[in-house]
């Protein structure tokens, strides 16, 4: 069965663990395994710096041990997803695995930031234009996005299967 990572900020969430169940048995119903980072378990004792750094290197290997990748790329304390998905993203793109984003819809990055032209946000910096709804280096690495998780699930369930074939 096909191993997916479930990347977002949904283990910030006040029912973390809940929501890690439900996009797991939203994997399950298209014929996938869906990876939870927190289905990893700390040891006992371990806090501070060295459970963080447990928490990196396990979620590392579950995004090396995955066949693709659902990522929560929906805007997380300001206006870009967080960074902690980001990174996992990039890392899942250099290891050549397929990645799907979900968010809610937006026309580009102007629209998002409220912006008209010139395209500079509220300090003064360009948002670039190319008609992406996140930046570029996001949008050219994704094999596409959807406004929701299920989709997103069922789009990465096709695009397997394709590759198997």
């Amino acid at each position: 069965m096909p191993q997916i990572y479930l990347a977002g900020f949904d283990v910030f969430r006040r029912d973390a663990i809940e929501q890690g169940a439900r996009l797991k048995q939203l994997c399950q119903r298209h014929g996938l395994q869906g990876l939870y980072p927190m289905d990893n378990q700390l040891p006992a004792g371990l806090v501070g710096q060295a459970a963080a750094r447990r928490i990196y290197q396990d979620n590392l290997r579950m995004i090396a041990d995955c066949d693709a990748v659902l990522a929560n790329l929906e805007v997380f304390r300001g206006l870009e997803p967080d960074s902690g998905t980001a990174f996992e993203v990039g890392m899942a793109a250099a290891l050549g695995k397929p990645v799907w984003g979900y968010f809610s819809p937006v026309a580009d990055l102007r629209a998002l930031h409220g912006a008209h032209r010139p395209s500079v946000d509220s300090l003064g910096f360009v948002i670039e234009d190319f008609g992406l709804p996140r930046n570029l280096m996001l949008a050219c690495s994704w094999a596409g996005y959807s406004a929701t998780a299920e989709e997103g699930v069922q789009a990465l369930a096709g695009l397997l299967a394709d590759r198997q074939s």
